[in-house]
C-alpha cells in the first residue's frame, strides 16, 4: 500500500508514481516488452508512459540500440532516488502497521542455497500460518544486490564480507567436507588432507558459485588448483552423482545435516579450508519490525539446533 501517489519532479512538475513504476519495471527487464507484460499493460502504452517521463525529467533515460536497451546516465541516477523514494514509503507503511497492531504478510527472503532454508520455513510456517514466506535462491553476491535494491526484505548468505549498507545477524559457521560414497574406498578415512583432493575424481559447483571459490582460495594457499571431471550447479545433483560413482565433492556440512542418506560418507579435511560465517542480511537503515524480528529470533534458535545437528553427523560418521 503506498501512502501518496505523486512527487515533484526534477523540474517542480508533479511526478507519478506510477511512471516511477513503470520505469523501474523496464530497469530490471530492459526490455519493454517484457516489462508491458509484466506491469500488465500494452507495449505501445508503457512507451507512452516512459516518453511522458523523460519529459518530465527533460532527458532520456533509456538509449535503443538495436533490440537491445540500456539506461543512460539519467536514467541511472533516477532508478537511484526512486528505489531510495519507494523504499521509505514501503518503510513508513511498515510502521504505520506496526502502530496498528498488523502483522506484515510475507516476507521476501533470498538464500545462496535452499538447503539452508527448508526445514526452517516449514516450521515457521506452522507456527505463524498467516505470514508468508517467499525464497528466491540466489548467489550471495546476487543476494546483496537484490536487498541493496529492495527487492528482498532478507538474505541467508555468508556474511563475512558486508559493505558499510547491510547489518546483519550471525546463524552459524559454514564448514566444507569432502563427501565420498559408502563404497569408496576412502570412505572409512576419519579425515583428509586438502593436498590429498589432487589425487581424487572430483565433482565440483562451476567456478562463480561461492563455494567452489571458497575451495579454490584454499587450494590456492597451497599453490594448486583442484581440476574437477565434472561441474555441477546444484548440491543434490552432486550429492547423487557422489553416491552413485567413484567420484568424489565438497559439500557443505550444513547442507549434509539435513541429509540421512547412508549411501555417502563426510569426511573433515585437513587444511587452510575456511569456514565462513552463515547469517540473516538486511538492510541497516531497515525497520525491523515484529514479523521480521519473529523470523531471525526463530532462525537463530533452529540453527543452534541445527548446527549441533550438523557437529553430531561427522563425529558419528
Amino acid at each position: 500500500m503506498i501512502l501518496i501517489d505523486t512527487i515533484y519532479g526534477l523540474r517542480g512538475e508533479i511526478m507519478e508514481f506510477r511512471l516511477l513504476e513503470y520505469f523501474m519495471t523496464v530497469c530490471e527487464t530492459l526490455h519493454f516488452t517484457k516489462a508491458a507484460e509484466k506491469l500488465r499493460i500494452s507495449q505501445p502504452t508503457l512507451s507512452h508512459q516512459i516518453k511522458l517521463l523523460e519529459s518530465q525529467v527533460g532527458t532520456p533515460l533509456f538509449e535503443r540500440v538495436g533490440k537491445k536497451v540500456y539506461i543512460t546516465h539519467a536514467g541511472e541516477c533516477l532508478l537511484e532516488h526512486a528505489e531510495k523514494a519507494f523504499f521509505e514509503l514501503e518503510q513508513a507503511q511498515i510502521k504505520i502497521n506496526e502502530i496498528r497492531g498488523l502483522q506484515r504478510g510475507e516476507l521476501i527472503i533470498g538464500c545462496s542455497g535452499s538447503h539452508l532454508l527448508t526445514s526452517s520455513i516449514i516450521s515457521f510456517n506452522q507456527q505463524y500460518p498467516k505470514i508468508n514466506l517467499s525464497i528466491k535462491e540466489l548467489t550471495t553476491e546476487e543476494t546483496k544486490e537484490e536487498i541493496l535494491h529492495n527487492r528482498v526484505d532478507l538474505g541467508i548468505i555468508f556474511i563475512d564480507d558486508l559493505n558499510d549498507h547491510l547489518d546483519s545477524t550471525p546463524l552459524f559457521t559454514e564448514e566444507l567436507l569432502f563427501v565420498v560414497s559408502a563404497n569408496h574406498p576412502l570412505a572409512n578415512l576419519s579425515s583428509i588432507e586438502l593436498e590429498e583432493l589432487q589425487n581424487v575424481p572430483l565433482t565440483l559447483m562451476p567456478k562463480k558459485y561461492l563455494i567452489r571459490k571458497l575451495i579454490d582460495e584454499s587450494c590456492k594457499v597451497l599453490d594448486f588448483e583442484l581440476q574437477p571431471k565434472i561441474e555441477l550447479t546444484n548440491l543434490g545433483a552432486l550429492q547423487q552423482m557422489v553416491s552413485k560413482n567413484e567420484i568424489g565433492t565438497i559439500l557443505p556440512k550444513s547442507y549434509l545435516a539435513g541429509m540421512n542418506d547412508p549411501t555417502i560418507r563426510p569426511i573433515p579435511i585437513i587444511g587452510p579450508v575456511p569456514r565462513k560465517t552463515v547469517g540473516v542480511v538486511y538492510q541497516k537503515k531497515a525497520f525491523i519490525d515484529t514479523t521480521i524480528s519473529m523470523f531471525i529470533n526463530f532462525l537463530v534458535n533452529t540453527y543452534k539446533e541445527h548446527e549441533d545437528k550438523a557437529n553430531k553427523l561427522v563425529t558419528e560418521k
